[in-house]
């Protein structure tokens, strides 16, 4: 039975990034007779300029139709002075996590041995890495009402945006920590400012209710301000992360850094059903975008997290990530993780050298 891909590239340097996971799909699905169909469409800027719009119609209803979906990154400066919010790329990526109720991402921090050098921290700290943030993605205070900007007595400009969570949303994502925790080393750690907010003052009351239903793993909550603290002082001591939408953004990105380069971190953003989108953490860089420096190994990464995840193809999965591996044991870097000694490469040739090592 054939199943659908569709590959949303994005913009910036999303379209040379998706070129180079496209190519390693394009290998498995024929090496090991996946039965994967693709389709491409318009999201962010690339809509905007086609359509008018950051997410077309069509578009969606491709997204509803697919059964799992890659996407590169989207955004750019040249879209950023629209006076219209709603015609913006982030509203694209925003409007399809929502219209298909991708609430649980999950965002990957695990350090390559060969990359010890290239994380901004010393590498006792960080060797052995491997830390699973997930994010609630379609809640919080990116997505609350009331929110706008409003002129207020005198003439005065007021930004409002509402953070909230209902215990169904907040229970939900729970469940995704708590069933991932299980699979891995059975801690979790909750990150809230419940000093302080009183919607996180009821997750950490979910999370705790939680946690009678899953007595094999440990729970502790943490305040976010702590938890960036502690995720720079002494990463190796989280297993799983789960926070609500701002902080999760927040601490995967510093997370990002421990691993040598955000050009290495893959997501995924699943559904209820398994369903998901996988995308690169890192943006649509720009100031790159067109050059071949970009990495394209985090969104191949996250092409492996499609088969694991969405397309039942784990095994797949596994070959894709050990080629990975052994491309830098050959010393092979794009500008981003390059250190001395090392052989820097174009995004072109590190896809080339990953389909190379997965053709053995």
């Amino acid at each position: 039975m054939s199943k659908n891909v569709l590959i949303l590239p994005g913009d910036g340097i999303g379209p040379e990034i998706v070129t180079e996971a496209k190519r390693v799909l394009d290998l498995v699905n024929e090496q090991c007779s996946l039965g994967l169909e693709f389709t491409t469409a318009l999201i962010g800027g690339s809509a905007i300029d086609a359509e008018g719009v950051p997410l077309p119609a069509s578009t969606l209803d491709a997204a509803k139709a697919a059964d799992a979906i890659l996407l590169g990154a989207v955004g750019g400066p040249q879209w950023d002075t629209n006076p219209d919010f709603q015609i913006r790329p982030e509203k694209g990526l925003l409007g399809i996590r929502s219209n298909l109720g991708l609430f649980g991402n999950l965002r990957p921090a695990i350090l390559y041995p060969q990359l010890a050098h290239a994380s901004s921290l010393k590498p006792e700290i960080v060797s052995g890495l491997d830390i699973l943030i997930v994010r609630e993605l379609t809640g919080g205070i990116y997505f609350g009402q009331p929110r706008g900007i409003r002129v207020k007595e005198g003439g005065i400009r007021e930004g409002y945006n509402t953070y909230v969570y209902d215990e169904n949303e907040i229970r939900r994502i729970g469940r995704v920590a708590f069933e991932a925790a299980r699979q891995r080393g059975k801690k979790l750690c909750s990150v809230d400012k419940a000093n302080v907010l009183e919607v996180t003052v009821l997750w950490r009351e979910i999370m705790e209710e939680l946690s009678a239903e899953y007595s094999d793993v440990e729970l502790s909550h943490m305040y976010v301000d702590n938890a960036a603290m502690q995720l720079v002082r002494a990463p190796k001591q989280f297993d799983v992360i789960v926070t609500g939408n701002m902080f999760g953004d927040i601490l995967s990105d510093a997370a990002a850094m421990l691993t040598g380069s955000i050009g290495m971190l893959p997501s995924a953003s699943l559904d209820v059903n398994g369903k998901g989108m996988y995308e690169p953490c890192h943006g649509s860089a720009p100031d790159i975008a067109g050059q071949g420096k970009a990495n394209p190994l985090a969104t191949i990464l996250s092409a492996a997290m499609m088969l694991r995840y969405s397309l039942d193809a784990g095994e797949v999965a596994d070959k894709i990530e050990a080629a990975v591996s052994q491309v830098l044991d050959q010393n092979l870097r794009t500008a981003d993780i390059m250190s001395e000694g090392m052989v820097l490469v174009s995004t072109s040739q590190m896809g080339d050298a990953v389909v190379a090592a997965l053709k053995g």
